[in-house]
C-alpha cells in the first residue's frame, strides 16, 4: 500500500502541545500517512515575524526530527519556496489554522507547475494559550 505524504511547514521554534496538536493531526489526517515537515529558514523567519528564531534551523531541525509524529524533516528553501516541495513531492499539504506566509498562491503556483495537491487547514489547539509568542511572554 502506497503511503500518502503529508507536508506541513512551520518554524518550530521548540515544539509546544499546539505544536504537537498539529502534527498529530497531520499524522492522523489519512490512514497510512508518511509525514514531512519543513522547517522555515532562519533568514525567512526575520522576513515572515520580524525577528530571529530563539534556535537556528539545524537546531530547530533536529528537534522536529525528534518528534515521533515526523517521519522526514527537511529544511524550507532559502529564496524560493516551491522547490523542496517538488522534490518532495506530497500528496496533501496540511496548513495550520494561523499560517498565512506563502499561502496565497500555493495552489495557483503548484498548479502552474502541473501539480494538483490537496491543501487542508488543521484546527488550532487552544489558539489563545499554545501558540509560541504568547508562551515566551
Amino acid at each position: 500500500m502506497k503511503k500518502i505524504k503529508i507536508m506541513v511547514f512551520g518554524t518550530f521554534d521548540g515544539l509546544h502541545k499546539g505544536h504537537l496538536s498539529f502534527l498529530k493531526q497531520a499524522k492522523n489526517f489519512t490512514e497510512n500517512s508518511f509525514l514531512i515537515a519543513s522547517i522555515a529558514r532562519d533568514s525567512n523567519v526575520v522576513k515572515i515575524k520580524g525577528k530571529k528564531p530563539n534556535f537556528s534551523e539545524k537546531e530547530r531541525l533536529l528537534l522536529v526530527k525528534k518528534c515521533k509524529y515526523i517521519d522526514k524533516a527537511v529544511l524550507s528553501g532559502k529564496l524560493k519556496y516551491l522547490p523542496h516541495i517538488l522534490k518532495e513531492k506530497p500528496d496533501i499539504i496540511a496548513l495550520g489554522y494561523d499560517q498565512k506566509a506563502y499561502v496565497d498562491n500555493l495552489k495557483k503556483d503548484l498548479k502552474n507547475k502541473g501539480i494538483l495537491i490537496k491543501i487542508v487547514r488543521l484546527k488550532p489547539y487552544k489558539a489563545k494559550i499554545y501558540k509560541t509568542h504568547l508562551l515566551r511572554k
